[in-house]
């Protein structure tokens, strides 16, 4: 999936060789959609950090959120709470979450979404968060919350509702939402067969979507 992704100085990879002063050349093989709002080219950038850092033996740069928000929590590589830009981190304990992960294979400009923003001071999420014991006590709290720039982003790609409502209507499903500033879409189960299953069936009704059955932790 790496049509479009810049091979040149844009690129978060080779941004992060360069924070690093390193001269590297990389081979990427790309799993995910570009622009899809799960924080796939952040994943990248924070893994060749790792790389480089274990080849050089230094550290990675102090302030990764300069590269891009998602980094920092990237290169933690697990749950956490992200505030301020992305550089405040507090990690966070999840149970496993069975999701269905759906892409309908549309970009979603970032800037618009973030544009399109009717109010930028709503309330934050509850401090400190809560804890859960099992997926239905966090699905529970997170059906609670949202997801601010879902509004501005199917304004932007009407797609989105498509995929939110076939998502509704799998199967096990207890919770679907937005990703990101999308276009990628989620759906939560409380069983990994579950989440498994929905994505067979939607993947023979949606040919043309990118869709991925995973777990969230």
């Amino acid at each position: 999936m790496a049509a479009g992704v810049p091979e040149d100085g844009r690129n978060l990879v080779l941004k992060a060789a360069a924070a690093m002063g390193a001269s590297a050349a990389f081979t990427l093989e790309k799993h995910l959609p570009a622009a899809a709002g799960i924080g796939g080219g952040s994943s990248d950038a924070a893994a060749a950090l790792r790389l480089l850092s274990a080849m050089t033996g230094q550290s990675p740069p102090d302030h990764p959120e300069v590269l891009g928000a998602d980094i920092p929590v990237c290169l933690m590589a697990r749950a956490a709470r992200m505030r301020g830009i992305g550089e405040v981190l507090s990690p966070l304990a999840l149970p496993p979450l069975p999701a269905v992960l759906v892409n309908p294979r549309v970009e979603v400009p970032t800037g618009a979404v973030f544009a399109g923003l009717a109010r930028k001071d709503n309330a934050p999420m509850p401090d400190p968060l809560p804890t859960f014991d099992d997926p239905r006590q966090a699905i529970a709290f997170l059906a609670t919350q949202r997801n601010d720039l879902e509004p501005p982003a199917r304004q932007a790609q009407p797609v989105i509702d498509e995929v939110l409502t076939a998502l509704r209507a799998l199967p096990g499903a207890a919770l679907a939402r937005m990703s990101g500033s999308g276009a990628t879409c989620f759906a939560l189960f409380e069983r990994p067969d579950d989440a498994t299953e929905a994505a067979r069936l939607l993947a023979a009704a949606h040919t043309g979507w990118w869709i991925a059955p995973t777990c969230l932790s």
